[in-house]
């Protein structure tokens, strides 16, 4: 009974310290970002800050928010990320109710050019025709209609759909309601956890998404997303013309390219990482959903 015990322990010790190696690679390096952020850009310069400011300097994130460009990318952003996660959680969900039902004509067709179209896709150049054909260069709906429907999306939701009762469905038809209004009345008010779920995948992605605007959004600056505004930042010489545009007393000192990067990584995260929460229990539940039968 002591071995059992002293195994016992033994693994809950090992699981626990591996749990701990893990969260501190997962979270220091956000951790470094935002002490580097909150100090003087002669200090990180010199080095060795690690865990906490030298000299703790609010300019960084003066400068940022004194730049417009920033404002713009913000707004660009909620709206897109809004809009494309509403209308591709509405769509996906609608697609995957149709193909939850066995009697669909055409159904193992459909499943099947929906796997291969997970794991092939015609490549970048062929899809960037694609889009300038369509004319949706330099245009918004290069953000939502291309992220419309999503088959991994659709496989959870139907999953999920399938475990609905048919009763319900079967006692609406007698009452003479149609598949959308099923699907609108029935089907969408008790799939809240999937909805989530999905809600967050697209929200999440859709607010990190920045190749799409380095791609397709060349000449209209005003439709820049703010992740592609921290790429410019990060990648070209963004970040040395905001400083440019500091007064030379804290330009010397306090702000540099590398500190506003940092900021601006800052900046670009903190909303998302605050949704996050609000929606983890609903995650949970839903990515969970068809793993038990009940």
């Amino acid at each position: 009974m002591k071995k059992k015990l002293k195994k016992v322990k033994f693994f809950d010790v090992l699981n626990i310290l591996i749990m701990l190696l893990i969260c501190f690679v997962m979270i220091y390096p956000i951790w470094f970002v935002i002490v580097n952020s909150f100090s003087q850009g002669t200090e990180v310069l010199k080095g060795g800050i690690y865990w906490w400011p030298r000299a703790f300097c609010l300019e960084n994130y003066a400068a940022v928010f004194k730049n417009k460009e920033i404002f713009t990318a913000f707004g660009i952003t909620v709206l897109k990320t809004v809009a494309g996660t509403v209308t591709s959680v509405f769509f996906t969900a609608m697609v995957a109710y149709g193909l939850s039902k066995s009697y669909l004509v055409g159904r193992k067709f459909y499943m099947v050019f929906g796997i291969i179209t997970m794991f092939f896709s015609g490549g970048l150049i062929p899809y960037f025709l694609l889009i300038k054909s369509l004319g949706m260069l330099d245009s918004f709906w290069v953000y939502i209609i291309p992220s419309l429907f999503s088959f991994y999306n659709a496989i959870i939701f139907m999953t999920f759909f399938r475990n609905i009762p048919q009763e319900m469905e079967e006692s609406a038809k007698i009452d003479g309601a149609n598949d959308f209004k099923i699907f609108l009345k029935i089907i969408l008010p008790v799939s809240g956890p999937v909805i989530a779920t999905i809600a967050l995948f697209n929200g999440v992605g859709q607010w990190n998404d920045y190749f799409t605007g380095v791609i397709y959004i060349t000449n209209e600056q005003w439709l820049t997303p703010i992740q592609t505004f921290l790429y410019k930042i990060i990648s070209e010489n963004s970040s040395t013309r905001i400083v440019a545009n500091m007064p030379a007393s804290v330009r010397n000192s306090m702000v540099t390219s590398t500190t506003i990067k940092y900021a601006t990584m800052v900046v670009t995260t903190f909303p998302i990482v605050c949704v996050y929460p609000f929606l983890q229990k609903y995650f949970v539940q839903g990515i969970m959903v068809g793993s038990v039968k009940g």
